[in-house]
């Protein structure tokens, strides 16, 4: 979505000369992209409610609803905002388009529905809290005094339950879950000569204002309500997508374990490949018979290994390689800055049009320059996505040469 449909998001606002060049509609994709995203999402909620909650109740674990928390749990959940929810739940009363507070990329937000409870001056209001998933677990264990049973309450809830504290002079009469996708793409012009490299860094300072390309949203939230939220943030209905009561649905990899480890599948290690691991040489065991891994199954271990010898090896003259996704800790870029300091050449190509690790391209960039390295950037007009490297060894007073094909 911050990517390819938000591509085809702005093609639908083109003009009619930019559409004439295109041989679909983006209006239709859109639809039917949403239509696509729309079922998936039905599916989840339908398998989350009918199969993982039911399982996890009987085995002693219960999502709890805000609205049934017994009396000593309505004083943890207000104790439990007040203490680490208050300072990050950044309340904004909505004034029409006068007030319009930026919500971040893949944040969660509350929208509530206001009534002010002064009988004289009768109005509504609408607001925006956030819901802090940033800061804060997204379940809150709750106490369940002398039971067994462990009990889960959503942030989402717990903000839901007590932003009653934060707005005294309101009764609170409807809250709805949102979420907004921005537009990620760089929009670069690569096509012609110029510093990309300059290009690159300003429009990383961008991305994260970029303007929304999805709104999604509680399918449960009035019309009235929804169209306020529309008018407030610019949002088109080629940009919604209904969901359930909760989103960002992948938080769920962290859900409390309560050291039930019989309920989650049993992690799966890769697969080492004892003759490459063993060997006093990488290169000799390269040399007798090619190797083939199948990633992720095999360990990643022997491809490490491959650069961590040549950085050492005497016989190695030259490395080349090419780098298109860098970790942020990469015992790789270790090796090739160690290559340097032992006297090898080295160069590498950094692809730094690889979305969404442009920066951290960058940066490894800088620091192998820094090491010695010859670096050489992205060019104009294509993307490097290949992952290769190419090591000259002299054995016999005769050079061969080492690949490795990504």
């Amino acid at each position: 979505f911050r990517i390819r449909v938000a591509n085809h998001r702005n093609l639908a606002r083109a003009d009619k000369s930019t559409l004439k060049n295109i041989d679909f509609a983006p209006d239709v994709v859109l639809r039917e992209i949403l239509k696509i995203a729309n079922k998936q999402q039905e599916e989840f909620s339908l398998i989350f409610d009918k199969q993982i909650r039911p399982e996890l109740k009987k085995n002693g674990i219960q999502l709890v609803s805000w609205r049934k928390l017994t009396k000593p749990q309505i004083e943890f959940v207000d104790t439990y905002f007040n203490e680490y929810l208050l300072p990050f739940v950044q309340p904004v009363i909505l004034a029409g388009k006068k007030i319009k507070p930026f919500l971040n990329n893949g944040a969660l937000y509350l929208a509530l529905h206001l009534h002010s409870k002064d009988a004289l001056k009768p109005v509504s209001e609408y607001a925006i809290v956030k819901i802090p998933s940033d800061h804060l677990s997204r379940f809150v264990e709750l106490p369940t005094g002398h039971t067994r049973s462990k009990q889960v309450l959503m942030l989402d809830d717990a903000v839901r339950h007590s932003v009653r504290l934060i707005f005294p002079g309101y009764n609170i009469l409807d809250s709805y879950s949102i979420k907004l996708t921005r537009d990620a793409e760089l929009y670069i012009d690569d096509e012609y000569s110029g510093d990309l490299l300059a290009k690159i860094k300003k429009s990383l300072t961008k991305r994260s204002i970029g303007v929304a390309s999805r709104m999604i949203y509680d399918r449960g939230m009035p019309k009235h309500f929804l169209q306020y939220l529309m008018d407030v943030f610019e949002i088109d209905q080629l940009d919604l997508l209904p969901e359930g009561r909760y989103h960002n649905n992948s938080d769920f990899f962290k859900f409390p374990s309560f050291e039930m480890t019989h309920l989650k599948d049993p992690v799966l290690s890769p697969v080492t490949i004892d003759e490459l691991e063993d060997a006093a040489s990488i290169f000799e065991k390269i040399g007798e018979k090619d190797k083939l891994l199948h990633l992720p199954y095999h360990s990643y271990d022997s491809v490490i290994k491959f650069f961590e010898n040549a950085a050492i090896d005497p016989d190695v003259t030259h490395i080349k390689i090419i780098q298109y996704r860098v970790a942020k800790v990469s015992r790789i870029m270790g090796a090739i800055k160690d290559a340097v300091k032992n006297g090898k050449q080295v160069s590498t190509f950094i692809e730094v049009k690889a979305r969404f690790d442009e920066e951290a391209n960058l940066k490894w960039g800088e620091e192998l320059e820094n090491a010695g390295v010859t670096v050489y950037y992205s060019m104009p007009g294509f993307k490097v996505h290949s992952k290769l490297a190419l090591i000259r060894r002299l054995e016999d007073g005769m050079p061969n040469l080492y690949a490795y094909l990504g």
